[in-house]
């Protein structure tokens, strides 16, 4: 990813504010520049990441309110409010209605993984991931599997996170919260070099060490995932 990945997905909103303009009510199209926004707020690849956010939560609602009974709409719009720090419970109730439509969804249980490690549920993260690789075994590496890397984070299994999170970062060079989540399970491992190398790989994608918003609402998840990264950045945990 990095600056040919923000210089896609600035072409695919542009695309995407042409396709809604046409037709505001299309949910498709709304769900996708939500997804948009929302990777350039997570990313921090701007100075405008709340503007970003804001965007992002804003098209996702849209989104749902014209497409309610769309699996794919309700996903895209799922993960996005979900990330951007929206309600929890709201996110993973759209997820739920996606694959209660369509439980072949195999994207929509990697989605479901990710809310569930959000609300603080690793155990059901991974079950829900390991559903999506029955689905579509294909899909076991990349971004897809920063979910099922997560969820062992959060389960304090540092060894096996670190494994996949290697694999996520490697499939996905650009992607800064496999940076963030590989340098504080190497923090709380007390491989500190290892950790620290981490950061200064990813601080030449993105400025930014500690994400500006924290997608954990478990409060003790929000400190494992912090006290690591700040240990990781030479800072006081």
């Amino acid at each position: 990813m990095g600056l040919h990945e923000k210089e896609r997905i600035t072409q695919a909103l542009d695309l995407l504010a042409r396709a809604i303009e046409r037709d505001p009510h299309y949910g498709p199209a709304l769900g996708l520049a939500a997804l948009c926004h929302q990777l350039f707020a997570a990313s921090d690849w701007t100075n405008n990441s709340e503007t970003h956010r804001r965007e992002g939560i804003g098209l996702a609602r849209r989104a749902l309110r014209c497409s309610p009974d769309d699996p794919d709409v309700l996903a895209n719009a799922a993960v996005v409010l979900g990330s951007l720090g929206e309600d929890i419970d709201v996110a993973i109730g759209s997820i739920d209605r996606a694959l209660a439509l369509n439980p072949s969804f195999a994207r929509g249980w990697v989605w479901s993984a990710r809310l569930r490690n959000y609300a603080g549920q690793p155990d059901l993260a991974i079950e829900h991931f390991k559903t999506s690789l029955r689905l579509s075994p294909r899909d076991r590496m990349g971004t897809f599997s920063l979910p099922l890397g997560g969820a062992y984070f959060l389960k304090h299994q540092f060894e096996d996170a670190a494994a996949i999170l290697m694999a996520a970062l490697e499939q996905a060079p650009g992607l800064p919260v496999a940076y963030q989540l590989l340098a504080s399970c190497y923090a709380h491992m007390g491989r500190l070099n290892e950790a620290r190398d981490i950061v200064k790989r990813l601080r030449k994608i993105t400025p930014v060490v500690v994400p500006s918003v924290i997608i954990y609402r478990n409060p003790d998840d929000r400190e494992l995932f912090l006290s690591g990264l700040r240990l990781a950045a030479g800072e006081a945990a």
